[in-house]
């Protein structure tokens, strides 16, 4: 889960500008974690003037939106103004800064659990949300199957349950058409040439994965004799991380305007999830109930 939450922290702006204390977030980012993120940023224009806010804090007001789901006018007087926040968050968005950072932090993870730097086999599949009222007709569809009104997500993780690839559309894109977008970014990013899949995938799209991108769609298959729940192999790797990403409440439902938002926030709370992942040096565990002492 989280780390302790630190009531005070110290942080330098990236041209050693003045420091900033204030309290402490649990989704603030340790000095470790920092350490990871900070080389991977573009360096700042000194074209102009000097940035007013620390780099750093940047990173923890993106890292609470995600985390806590408040809009970005919500976020609390003592980090950065929203609109500097949204500024960062759009620009580096647009520069692929995320997608740096997701493919960097990835390979540092797999080469401290001992796998190859790059993943050859990944795991697919889909998750339909709701939709907030700010996401736009052109953008939003019902899922007749799941009965949501909203939007569609397509990831492709590694067997580790890493994030390698996002797409976002509508919920009505059946998944053997939606899952060709999220196919092909992760054929054209990475060595994976073996996917799993559920059944929802099976069909033509398997015939078009292997033709056109040279690689194999396997399904994994619901046991015939199963009733109840049952963990299924390799599926429930991608699951897992399903799960791990709607803990953040921006996630759990979808707010944005335009889908290309909705995958930036998904990548964000990955790499918050990848840099905890490479940090800790102990099992993950959840933090610990608090107890009141008032009488």
């Amino acid at each position: 889960m989280w780390t302790a939450w630190r009531h005070d922290i110290g942080c330098r702006g990236g041209q050693g500008g003045a420091v900033s204390a204030r309290r402490g977030y649990p989704s603030d980012l340790t000095d470790a974690q920092w350490t990871l993120i900070a080389p991977l940023l573009p360096e700042p224009n000194t074209d102009g003037r000097r940035e007013k806010h620390p780099r750093r804090e940047i990173v923890n007001a993106i890292l609470y939106v995600v985390r806590s789901g408040c809009p970005w006018r919500y976020l609390p007087a003592d980090l950065p103004p929203w609109q500097t926040v949204y500024w960062y968050f759009t620009r580096w968005g647009e520069a692929g800064v995320t997608e740096k950072l997701l493919t960097t932090l990835r390979i540092k993870a797999r080469v401290q659990q001992g796998r190859q730097p790059e993943p050859s086999a990944g795991i697919i599949d889909s998750q339909s949300v709701k939709g907030a009222d700010t996401v736009g007709r052109d953008s939003r569809g019902y899922d007749a199957g799941k009965k949501i009104n909203g939007r569609k997500r397509f990831i492709i993780t590694d067997t580790l349950g890493l994030l390698i690839t996002v797409t976002v559309l509508a919920a009505s894109w059946q998944d053997r058409d939606g899952a060709k977008t999220a196919l092909l970014s992760a054929y054209m990013v990475t060595p994976i040439r073996h996917v799993f899949a559920d059944q929802g995938f099976a069909g033509r799209l398997v015939d078009w994965t292997r033709d056109t991108l040279r690689t194999t769609l396997e399904i994994v298959r619901k046991p015939a004799d199963q009733r109840g729940f049952a963990v299924h192999p390799r599926r429930w790797v991608v699951e897992r991380t399903l799960a791990w990403l709607t803990a953040c409440r921006r996630l759990a439902r979808d707010y944005e305007r335009q889908p290309a938002v909705s995958a930036a926030f998904i990548r964000w709370a990955a790499i918050a999830g990848m840099t905890r992942r490479i940090t800790r040096d102990q099992p993950a565990r959840r933090q610990a109930r608090r107890t009141s002492t008032c009488a």
